[in-house]
């Protein structure tokens, strides 16, 4: 899939060197700055449900362990 973006010359830059140093495109920088993104946020999600999980199910376990 095609996709137009604009870059502040900035930005584009700091790609356009690191491109150069890394001997790769901008545009595979992007995509694995976009795979990073969504990794976090996948990461980020999977920490909060395992939270939200022992919050829910072991509520009475995490007042023993403050009482303790």
């Amino acid at each position: 899939m095609a996709m137009n973006l604009r870059v502040p010359k900035e930005l584009d830059r700091r790609l356009e060197k690191l491109a150069a140093e890394e001997h790769t495109s901008k545009s595979a920088l992007l995509l694995q700055g976009a795979e990073l993104v969504l990794q976090r946020h996948a990461r980020q999600r999977e920490i909060s449900e395992g939270l939200d999980f022992v919050m829910s199910h072991d509520v009475e376990l995490l007042k023993r362990l403050e009482d303790a």
